[in-house]
């Protein structure tokens, strides 16, 4: 398969059925749409007219499902660059207006916009998906990821999800913030927070 025969399709929304293009595969790795549609199943209508931010970007999929059902405002944060490039494209070709791309670490620019939106009274769903730690050089990733949660300002969180491997069990508690259920599809797992 060519590296731009790799696409998925928006399942829900405004742009329902829009195929949009996939970084390759040694880059990212895409959610399932079977996952996508069960996180907007569970959120259904409390994501119109929200803010909702992709940690991870990759090709940008959750968040632009999002966009499609109805937030009002979609950041996405993306390291590698080409999916960033790709992730630009796709989210030009559906609302840039309601789209914003940070290209760079999440860990380290993420606090940034938790920042950002607590001055503004705002708050977010995150959606939270780390490369599983199976790859190299990611061995500490989850980790890294409970200590991002810890510290996010709990009055800017309308809810966190996480998307990790189904081997890694997160804590029923991370800082401010309390574990309402898990969902296991196969080899992933998606995990709900709210605040406390």
């Amino acid at each position: 398969m060519k590296k731009h025969d790799l696409t998925f399709t928006i399942i829900g929304g405004a742009f329902k059925g829009k195929k949009l293009p996939l970084p390759s595969k040694e880059t990212t790795r895409a959610t399932k749409s079977i996952i996508r549609g069960s996180v907007f199943d569970t959120l259904q209508f409390e994501i119109v007219d929200e803010i909702f931010v992709e940690l991870f970007g990759g090709s940008g999929s959750m968040g632009l499902e999002a966009l499609s059902r109805g937030a009002k405002k979609v950041y996405f944060f993306e390291k590698n660059r080409a999916a960033a490039k790709i992730l630009a494209q796709n989210a030009a070709a559906l609302d840039p207006k309601r789209t914003q791309l940070i290209q760079g670490d999440a860990f380290e620019n993420f606090p940034l916009l938790a920042d950002s939106l607590r001055a503004q009274g705002r708050q977010a769903f995150l959606y939270i998906d780390p490369p599983f730690d199976i790859r190299e050089g990611m061995e500490g990733i989850y980790a890294q990821t409970e200590q991002l949660i810890a510290a996010i300002p709990p009055e800017i969180v309308l809810r966190i999800i996480v998307e990790h491997m189904s081997s890694v069990k997160f804590a029923d508690k991370i800082g401010p913030f309390i574990k309402q259920k898990s969902k296991k599809f196969g080899k992933t797992t998606l995990t709900y927070y709210s605040v406390a």
